[in-house]
């Protein structure tokens, strides 16, 4: 059991070396050298675990598509603006996200091994779908559609405000598109009861601390 958790560790520094480096540097000027150095392994360590840089990038994409720090709520569509809200809080602080987001948008890194934006768009139509069950959104949203369009423009003013920097930050921004886009989407008595508000992901840090 020790083993298996050093091996765990092991792994998962070198894809958080990974990920500072390709934030930093990209893919392509990216080397296997500067990522064994931040991580402090060995090359056969490394090896170990990943086969390649292409391999590593892929392990830096997988931990990308993650909804940590969502819980449970009395709405599906709560969750989702959750799990938007909370991924753009954690951009700015985790290089690996960075770098998941970097390599998505990377045309020669996106044709050796895609992206994840298929996956981020089956969470959102997965919540959507429940959603739609439950009688919280209105009867003409698609989820599969709907979700495409969120994770796009969630995307895009992601892209922009890293371009064209202001004074709100980033999950002011998300926290903005929410609340332009969820109510063509949730029923009115869900939507006057949804929280969309830029200190949101604070607060569910909070709770759980006190959980």
């Amino acid at each position: 059991m020790a083993q298996q958790e050093r091996a765990r560790r092991t792994r998962l520094a070198i894809l958080e070396a990974a990920g500072t480096v390709f934030d930093e540097c990209g893919y392509e000027a990216a080397t296997i050298s500067q990522i064994l150095a931040l991580a402090d392994v060995t090359r056969g360590a490394l090896y170990f675990h990943f086969s390649s840089k292409e391999d590593l990038a892929r392990g830096v994409l997988d931990l990308a598509v993650t909804t940590e720090g969502v819980v449970p709520q009395q709405f599906k569509l709560q969750e989702l603006a959750d799990a938007s809200l909370l991924l753009a809080d954690r951009l700015p602080k985790e290089p690996m996200l960075r770098a998941a987001l970097r390599l998505s948008v990377d045309q020669r890194a996106r044709a050796l091994f895609g992206t994840r934006w298929p996956d981020w768009i089956g969470v959102a139509e997965g919540l959507l779908a429940e959603a739609k069950e439950r009688g919280e959104v209105l009867a003409h949203v698609d989820p599969h559609e709907t979700a495409r369009l969120l994770v796009a423009s969630w995307t895009g003013v992601q892209l922009m405000a890293e371009a064209v920097p202001q004074r709100e930050d980033l999950v002011h921004e998300i926290s903005l598109l929410y609340q332009l886009l969820l109510p063509n989407i949730a029923v009115p008595a869900v939507l006057a009861r949804l929280d969309m508000a830029p200190d949101r992901p604070d607060r569910l840090r909070q709770q759980s601390a006190r959980s």
